[in-house]
């Protein structure tokens, strides 16, 4: 008898939970709709969408002409280093359809309910059966689908790598899928504070405020603490071996979730064959050693030549190092996810609070006591 209870209790509240979840989210496709056929109405978009793959393609081109002269001049020639050039080509297109995302993402969803507000239609609209998650996602989702469109529409020029190698296809998988979450992430941001203020204009200085600290400040404050920061004691050794030995300040790696740049570079480390440059980044940010996840340890003093030390590890100029998982470089795609994992749940958290601001009804808000006038009566 328990056993039927309990399981009718279970399904009546999973029947609660699908009628609340369509409930909630009746009514997105409505003012998607609505949104799209105001924003691609004319020709003003597919101008803009022209304009941007032209530029694009020219920046590709000019990129890719620097890079061959430069390899002829080097090399004489540059069928075997056309790997090189499909690789650098690709971090150039990528970092410049990055540098765009925090430009176009937030000027787009910065104006979704503050401009509803200014035309005095926010009212009208929480008045009708639409729900207020299906305004806030619906406006999201609306605004961000150009930015998506002009992402999607560059995935093959960005193809013609493979021309000349280097890039393998989920490298550029990777890549696109930290912009489509940035680009989500930098939305909710421009969602937030359009809820939050009255007007578009203060609406859009916050968010971009907020954008540049989440990016070129956190960057800032990492460089900063890392500086300044208190070095860790590795070893106490006597004045005469040389003193102690410190380890520079490691700040959190934290703080450089939010830098679409940073997790790029994750992804362009991919694609490097050895210890690069973007492998050395990602090394100093995640705290690796040079030889990947391997704990770099001291040893005992060097022994003499021709004596032999059984050891776990490799004597090396007096340190010990452990064996290795991986054995050169830094564990690649390590940071990328955790950065779209951090930009999700900062998305969520964002639209969640956003959808209380633009409820008529906000439980989590102390609602302030009316103060009559002096002429004014009360009840009864």
């Amino acid at each position: 008898m328990s056993a039927a209870v309990t399981s009718r209790a279970r399904s009546e509240r999973l029947r609660r939970a699908r009628r609340w979840l369509s409930s909630s989210t009746a009514g997105i496709d409505a003012v998607m709709v609505k949104e799209l056929r105001g924003r691609m109405r004319g020709k003003r978009a597919f101008v803009i969408l022209t304009v941007y793959l032209l530029l694009l393609a020219l920046f590709g081109w000019m990129v890719e002409q620097i890079l061959e002269r430069n390899f002829i001049s080097q090399f004489g020639g540059f069928n075997f280093v056309s790997g090189q050039l499909g690789q650098q080509l690709f971090i150039a297109l990528l970092m410049l359809e990055t540098l765009l995302v925090p430009f176009l993402a937030p000027a787009l969803t910065a104006s979704a309910v503050s401009l509803e507000r200014e035309k005095q239609t926010l009212d009208l609209l929480t008045a009708t059966p639409i729900s207020s998650v299906a305004i806030v996602v619906g406006k999201l989702l609306s605004a961000l689908t150009y930015v998506f469109l002009l992402i999607v529409a560059s995935i093959p020029l960005t193809a013609l790598v493979f021309v000349f190698g280097g890039v393998a296809p989920e490298d550029i998988l990777k890549g696109y899928i930290v912009l489509l979450v940035t680009a989500i992430g930098f939305g909710s941001v421009g969602v937030f504070f359009s809820s939050l203020v009255q007007r578009t204009q203060p609406a859009t200085v916050l968010t971009y405020a907020v954008v540049f600290a989440m990016t070129m400040g956190a960057l800032f404050v990492w460089v900063f603490w890392g500086m300044i920061g208190t070095p860790t004691q590795l070893e106490a050794r006597p004045a005469e071996e040389g003193g102690a030995v410190f380890a520079p300040a490691q700040p959190p790696e934290a703080l450089l979730y939010f830098n679409p740049f940073i997790a790029q570079v994750d992804v362009i480390c991919g694609t490097e064959p050895g210890y690069g440059s973007y492998c050395s980044i990602v090394g100093s940010v995640t705290n690796q050693p040079f030889f990947g996840t391997g704990v770099v340890e001291r040893a005992q003093p060097a022994p003499a030549p021709g004596v032999v030390v059984e050891a776990p590890g490799v004597a090396l100029n007096d340190v010990a190092i452990a064996p290795q998982p991986q054995p050169f470089g830094v564990l690649r795609d390590t940071y990328w996810p955790k950065s779209v994992a951090a930009w999700l749940i900062l998305s969520t958290v964002l639209i969640g609070l956003s959808v209380q601001l633009v409820s008529p009804t906000r439980g989590w808000r102390p609602r302030l006591p009316r103060f009559r006038g002096r002429g004014s009566r009360g009840p009864g």
